[in-house]
């Protein structure tokens, strides 16, 4: 890898170098580097682009990265990553694309992340998008991600996109059995034109199934956002989306909270603000001697915290 590789490589997953345990770094469409551990196999697919994390039952404490990498201008590519995570098992995934565009047609990356999570397995699923270049191609970001969790299963979903990507289309679909948790937490940061879009659908349809969908964004310049989050809740359960967002400039945000209980003993709750920034808490940061940009900074850094 180079050195643009390598700063690409730690705004993702947070290492200049090749990370410990299982991993798979995939550099313009061709794989750079892999490793596998005693309990966590990772497989080429035959028929299409992509690879199978296969993770035994009972495999604690492990980790496994699987960052994408994009330094060629015009670059495109589609891949298919399923995780099997098995029973019992306690492990952290972290994932993402850096794309960094020096030139001038457009750089694409879309990704399906399938995941299907065992019986009372716990999982820590990171993903982190990153784009940078001073050339006037567009960075573009598309991800799907579908989640089945079995019974007593936990997911946490982390997504952070904060800089650099032009146009996002996030979806995220989720089922979940018995007793299973799925919580997800979505940062963004969009400015100058970019534009943001993130799809979320929940089913809960196990007994005790529950959520929590949580998106904190920003959106500056004259970027546009938009938040769709929908929760069914088909059986006894609990479900919770918020979606909070600081509008600033000529800047755009919707947000569109759906829930829809088919079940008497389905309890659920949407929320959604968006607002500007306060001007008592800039006033009060730039008594302290704080300049008017900084004051922004500070106070849209622990919003996104």
């Amino acid at each position: 890898m180079n050195a643009i590789h390598r700063n690409l490589l730690k705004e993702v997953i947070g290492f200049h170098e090749i990370p410990i345990g299982a991993y798979n770094i995939r550099t313009n469409g061709k794989a750079v580097g892999r490793n596998t551990t005693e309990n966590i196999d990772i497989v080429i697919k035959t028929d299409k682009p992509g690879i199978d994390i296969i993770i035994k039952p009972n495999t604690e404490n492990e980790s496994v990265h699987i960052p994408v990498l994009l330094s060629e201008s015009g670059f495109k590519e589609m891949i298919y990553n399923d995780f099997y995570v098995g029973e019992n098992s306690d492990v952290t995934i972290i994932a993402g694309c850096g794309i960094h565009n020096a030139g001038s047609e457009p750089s694409e990356h879309n990704g399906i992340h399938s995941f299907f999570i065992g019986k009372n397995a716990k999982v820590k699923y990171v993903e982190k998008h990153y784009g940078t270049g001073d050339g006037n191609g567009e960075r573009i970001m598309n991800p799907t991600t579908i989640i089945e969790i079995d019974n007593g299963g936990y997911m946490e979903m982390d997504t952070v996109q904060i800089e650099g990507v032009n146009s996002t289309k996030r979806v995220t679909k989720a089922t979940l059995k018995d007793s299973s948790t799925l919580v997800i937490q979505e940062k963004i940061m969009t400015h100058g034109n970019q534009t943001a879009e993130t799809e979320f659908e929940v089913d809960l349809d196990g007994v005790n199934s529950s959520t929590n969908v949580i998106s904190r964004s920003v959106a500056k310049d004259s970027s546009h956002q938009l938040f769709l989050s929908k929760i069914n809740g088909n059986n006894k359960c609990a479900g919770h989306t918020e979606c909070d967002a600081i509008i600033m400039d000529n800047a755009s945000v919707r947000a569109i909270p759906e829930i829809a209980a088919n079940c008497i003993d389905a309890s659920l709750i949407h929320e959604a603000a968006i607002g500007k920034i306060c001007g008592e808490q800039l006033i009060k940061l730039m008594t302290l001697g704080l300049t008017e940009i900084e004051a922004e900074e500070q106070i849209i850094n622990g919003f996104l915290k």
